[in-house]
């Protein structure tokens, strides 16, 4: 995401980054289809079929790069990708394997769209349960038509909704996963924040606890980025990627305000509904005019947010922002505490992960507190 760099945010915002919704267990679904509802079966017929047409159209990347047709700015791409994945692995531990060694042009800009439901007076995301991955905070489409097409059946009902384009995900293992035109002329460094981000998913995956794996990937692809760009020796383009990474946490921290205010507001016993919406009305609108005040302090007319902010804001849209940061701060905390070793933050990651959920993130936050 330029010049914002993360995922569930945008729609429409020029480029995605940290594009994450996990593709959510293909071969778990084939077999619960006969077992499932009608819905059920919609659901995992189209999975199935868009991961179909993903691995119909793969091509060894060395055969492209090799290739005389292939156009000079492709093959430079791929040809970067193979250095950033041979680099991930020896230098971040991570399973790098046979992903990436495959190129796919789906003719879309999106791989999946992902449809994020919440009740109109409450944060708490509507969950749904998948094979392997578990409980998940949205549904992903490999049709925008049929990611409209769900979502409006929850806004009939009063719900809050927001549908997010997904340039990447990562099968978890089930399959190797390929390069796609959706995210392959992408800036050098978030091309590396994707690769080490997405393989950081194959290194360690907690069923149902999306905030878990989310910051733990981020984490792991913050520092990548960070090697990355120590050896190259390439300054001037991580100097970039950290004034975005600056942006980016204002703008996280606006929204990550604007959530405890609502907060405050959903949880009032004494207010009635319509007092509560009137209020949550407010929060929004304040929410724009501080990032107008935000722009201003970086001093820019126009920012990769714009379109975000532009369209309506609800508490579905939030609820893809606290996912992927709320925990964040405690793996860095937990990285640095290990010297940087990976082998040993995974360890201690691996540790956690085996823990229930609510003392997973309790020992997390504990973690930070501490360090």
């Amino acid at each position: 995401m330029r010049p914002s760099r993360w995922p569930g945010i945008l729609s429409g915002v020029v480029k995605k980054r940290r594009v994450r919704p996990l593709f959510l267990a293909l071969a778990g679904g084939l077999m619960l289809v006969a077992l499932s509802g009608c819905q059920g079966v919609v659901f995992y017929r189209q999975a199935i079929a868009g991961q179909y047409e993903i691995l119909a159209h793969q091509t060894s990347v060395p055969r492209l790069i090799a290739d005389p047709a292939t156009p000079p700015a492709l093959k430079a791409k791929l040809g970067q990708i193979l250095k950033i994945r041979d680099f991930a692995a020896s230098q971040l531990k991570l399973p790098a394997d046979g992903n990436y060694l495959r190129y796919a042009d789906l003719h879309r800009p999106y791989v999946v769209w992902t449809v994020n439901i919440a009740p109109p007076l409450s944060l708490e995301a509507k969950t749904w349960w998948f094979p392997v991955a578990g409980a998940a905070s949205y549904r992903g489409y490999f049709s925008q038509d049929a990611a409209r097409r769900y979502a409006a059946r929850w806004e009939k009902r009063g719900w809050d909704v927001y549908i997010g384009g997904v340039e990447a995900y990562s099968t978890l293992g089930w399959f190797h996963d390929p390069l796609l035109n959706t995210f392959i002329f992408s800036s050098e460094a978030d091309l590396t924040d994707l690769i080490c981000h997405e393989l950081a998913h194959q290194r360690l995956f907690v069923a149902g606890d999306t905030d878990f794996n989310e910051a733990f990937a981020m984490t792991v692809a913050a520092e990548g980025v960070r090697r990355w760009f120590e050896a190259s020796h390439n300054t001037g383009e991580y100097l970039a990627y950290r004034r975005d990474a600056g942006r980016e946490r204002d703008f996280v921290d606006l929204v990550m305000a604007a959530r405890r205010q609502l907060q405050t507001n959903y949880a009032d016993p004494r207010a009635p509904d319509a007092a509560k919406l009137q209020r949550k009305a407010e929060i929004v609108r304040d929410l724009r005019d501080n990032y107008a005040n935000l722009k201003t302090r970086w001093g820019v007319s126009q920012s990769g947010y714009d379109a975000w902010f532009a369209d309506p804001i609800n508490n579905a849209k939030l609820n893809t922002v606290s996912a992927y940061y709320d925990l964040a701060p405690a793996f860095e905390a937990l990285l640095r505490a290990r010297g940087g070793d990976m082998e040993k933050f995974y360890s201690a990651v691996e540790a956690l992960s085996k823990m229930p959920l609510p003392r997973r993130h309790e020992a997390l936050r504990a973690y930070l507190k501490t360090h």
